[in-house]
This record gives structure tokens, sequence and C-alpha cells, in this order.
């Protein structure tokens, strides 16, 4: 799917919504649509996630949050939608293997008291994040991973599953013809969600999950798990998480900066923008290397910027629900 002619809207029910009717200022660097007049309340609820299948995880998740869900419970059930659908090639059910033809799994999860969990390289469960909330819940860790990972997840009553779908293999058959063990590190292959919402208490929470990079070497993890690169969520501050090439995310533990410029005054469109162009200063050959962050502070204002075009993400605020083209460094 071309993401960047994927702009639709859906509807989601009004009930509860304590919200201006129209999405908040981004900036002048974005497309920027005015904070109503008059308009002092806080944004409530809301949900920003990445990508195309952002519109249905968001979808999920404000229904919930509006008939007065919790955050930590409405991202969960958001990013599960894109977990579960096996047509999805990078995140769950039908993710693209490693090179050897294993399907493994990364997630984390944190809720509006700075409680977190994460699990890596898990193979065979088709809701990593539902492991990482109870890695979260059950256990004294933030992180488990690998056969551990499986070990705690089939304790606590997960099915094995056959992650590995006709798609994905004919398209790990083919790469394995071209002779040469290299991941394939493009815009179009890093598909990880991460979403952030804010409920109708003011509470933020935040999920990402992803099978990660295309064909990697066994054994690679990339940012998705680790808390404060691929998500990181401050209920006093605001939240941020982010999609693209791990390595050069957990460089600059991506996210963590994202959330700490917005609570020295950046607004989320700032932050995502300055954490963006930290990747883009390096001397790191970034042609092919894509990264996207989106934030949201404590008011609701959000943000999202990315290395190349070609990145978008979903915003849902009140009844709208919409695909928004992220700002990018390169042209």
């Amino acid at each position: 799917m071309n993401r960047r002619k994927f702009i639709t809207k859906t509807t989601i029910a009004a009930s509860g919504v304590v919200a201006a009717s129209s999405f908040l200022q981004q900036t002048a660097i974005s497309q920027s649509v005015p904070i109503p007049s008059g308009s002092g309340a806080a944004v409530r609820p809301l949900s920003i996630s990445t990508w195309w299948h952002g519109l249905e995880a968001n979808r999920v998740a404000m229904e919930m949050m509006q008939r007065g869900g919790r955050a930590l419970d409405a991202v969960e059930a958001g990013v599960k939608t894109a977990e579960a659908d096996d047509k999805n090639q990078s995140v769950g059910l039908g993710g693209r293997p490693d090179r050897d033809g294993n399907v493994t799994l990364d997630a984390s999860i944190i809720d509006e008291q700075g409680n977190c969990g994460a699990v890596a390289y898990l193979q065979h469960i088709v809701h990593p994040i539902s492991v990482a909330r109870l890695v979260m819940e059950k256990t004294p860790h933030v992180m488990l991973v690998g056969e551990g990972a499986l070990q705690f997840a089939l304790e606590n009553g997960f099915q094995k599953t056959d992650l590995l779908t006709d798609a994905s293999r004919k398209e790990w058959e083919e790469w394995k013809k071209e002779g040469k063990y290299q991941p394939v590190p493009n815009i179009e292959n890093h598909d990880t969600i991460g979403q952030i919402v804010i409920d109708t208490a003011g509470n933020l929470s935040g999920a990402c999950t992803t099978s990660g990079m295309p064909f990697k070497m066994n054994g690679r993890v990339g940012d998705s798990p680790i808390i404060g690169a691929g998500l990181y969520v401050d209920n006093e501050v605001g939240g941020a998480t982010a999609t693209g090439l791990g390595e050069l995310v957990m460089r600059t533990v991506g996210s963590f900066l994202v959330v700490e410029l917005m609570r020295n005054g950046r607004s989320p469109q700032q932050a995502c923008q300055e954490a963006v162009m930290r990747i883009a200063n390096s001397k790191i050959d970034l042609t092919d290397a894509q990264v996207g962050f989106i934030a949201v502070n404590k008011n609701g204002e959000t943000g999202g910027y990315s290395l190349h075009p070609g990145f978008d993400y979903a915003l849902a605020i009140g009844d709208e629900n919409k695909m928004i083209a992220a700002v990018s460094f390169f042209k």
C-alpha cells in the first residue's frame, strides 16, 4: 500500500469526549491547524499511532477510552489489531522473518505511573505486547528475551503459533536467491506500530510492537522494546515513540530525547524535529535509512517528523481519525 496516498477518515463515536473539535497546532514547520479560539481545555481522549495501521489502532483505543477505559488497556488493545493482522508483514502474525527464516518479535509498553515491560526476540506468540504487559505486572523485571520470554508466555496461557505466513515466506525465499545476507533497511519496510494515548482522566500510556528489520541477523533486536529508545512516556510531560532503523534510534535514545525536549519547553513537533536532526547531523550514510518520531504532550498537542518523505501517522481526536503526512528532513 502506498502510504503517501493513503489519506482517509473514519468515524468514532463522540460520547464522553472532553476535547477540542479540531486538531491542535503543530507549529509552523508542519501542516498546522490553529487551536480553537477560547479553548483552554486539554484534549482528551486522544490517540496517535504510526503508519496506516494506526487508523484501526486509534479506532479501537478511542472506543475504549470514550467508554471510560484506562489508557493502558486502550493502547494494548490498539496495537494488538496490527499484531493480529496477517496481511501486515512488519508486526506480529505474518511479520517478515530474519535471515534464517525465524519470525522474532519485540514489544514494549508503559503505563501512567511509569511502570514498563518489554519482550525481545520472542517467537511463536501472536501478541508480544500482551506478554510485555505481563512482564510489567507479574515480574520484578522490565524485559524478558528469547526462550525465557517464550517460557513466560506459555506459563501464562499464551498459545504457540506459526507466525510465518505464505506471503512472508515467499519474500524471504526470493531474498535468499540474491546470495547475500544483508538486511533491507528501506523506508517501506519499517512499519513498527507505536501508539500513545491520553484517556479521559488525562493519563498517558504507550505501546510499541514490531517484527523488526526484515531478514536481519539471527538475534538482532532493534529499538522497539528498549525503553527510552523506541518508546517513552512521562505522565507529567507526554510521550513519544519511534519507527524506522532501530540502530539509529538506539544511538540517540530517541523517544526519551523527544520527551525531555518537551519537558524543557519544546512543542511535540519541535521535539520530534530536533530528535531527527540529531540523527541527520551524524556522519552515517542515511540514503536508505528511515527514522520517524511521533509525540504528544500532556495538553494533547501532537507532532511528527522523519528523515525521509513517506512517513505518515494516524491521529484521532473527537470524531476524527485521519492520516497526517509527516514533514521530513530530506525532501
